[in-house]
Protein backbone atom coordinates (compact mmCIF):
# COMPACT_ATOMS: atom_id res chain seq x y z
CA UNK A 1 0.00 0.00 0.00
CA UNK A 2 1.42 3.39 -0.89
CA UNK A 3 2.14 6.03 1.75
CA UNK A 4 -0.36 8.49 0.27
CA UNK A 5 -3.19 5.94 0.49
CA UNK A 6 -2.26 5.11 4.07
CA UNK A 7 -2.25 8.82 5.01
CA UNK A 8 -5.70 9.35 3.51
CA UNK A 9 -7.11 6.38 5.42
CA UNK A 10 -5.72 7.51 8.81
CA UNK A 11 -7.20 10.43 10.71
CA UNK A 12 -5.37 13.69 10.07
CA UNK A 13 -3.23 14.99 12.90
CA UNK A 14 -4.30 18.24 14.54
CA UNK A 15 -1.99 21.13 13.68
CA UNK A 16 -1.48 22.08 17.33
CA UNK A 17 -0.77 18.51 18.48
CA UNK A 18 2.66 18.40 16.82
CA UNK A 19 2.56 14.60 16.73
CA UNK A 20 2.07 14.10 20.47
CA UNK A 21 -1.21 12.26 19.98
CA UNK A 22 0.42 9.77 17.63
CA UNK A 23 3.14 9.10 20.19
CA UNK A 24 0.64 7.91 22.78
CA UNK A 25 -1.21 5.68 20.33
CA UNK A 26 1.80 3.42 19.87
CA UNK A 27 2.15 0.43 22.17
CA UNK A 28 5.67 -0.13 23.42
CA UNK A 29 7.20 -3.39 24.51
CA UNK A 30 8.04 -3.93 28.14
CA UNK A 31 6.43 -4.09 31.54
CA UNK A 32 3.12 -2.27 31.82
CA UNK A 33 2.54 -0.69 35.26
CA UNK A 34 -0.39 1.50 36.18
CA UNK A 35 0.60 4.95 37.47
CA UNK A 36 -1.10 4.30 40.82
CA UNK A 37 1.03 1.21 41.41
CA UNK A 38 4.24 3.10 40.56
CA UNK A 39 3.27 5.96 42.89
CA UNK A 40 2.45 3.63 45.79
CA UNK A 41 5.67 1.67 45.26
CA UNK A 42 7.68 4.91 45.36
CA UNK A 43 5.99 6.09 48.56
CA UNK A 44 6.55 2.69 50.20
CA UNK A 45 10.22 2.73 49.20
CA UNK A 46 10.70 6.19 50.69
CA UNK A 47 8.91 5.16 53.89
CA UNK A 48 11.06 2.02 54.18
CA UNK A 49 14.28 4.01 53.78
CA UNK A 50 13.18 6.59 56.36
CA UNK A 51 12.20 3.89 58.87
CA UNK A 52 15.38 1.88 58.34
CA UNK A 53 17.62 4.91 58.78
CA UNK A 54 15.65 5.88 61.90
CA UNK A 55 15.95 2.46 63.61
CA UNK A 56 19.31 1.36 62.21
CA UNK A 57 21.54 4.45 61.98
CA UNK A 58 24.85 4.05 60.20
Amino acid sequence: MSASRRRRREAPMPATGAGLLRFFEEEGKGIKVRPEVALIAGVLLIAAVVLLTRFFPV
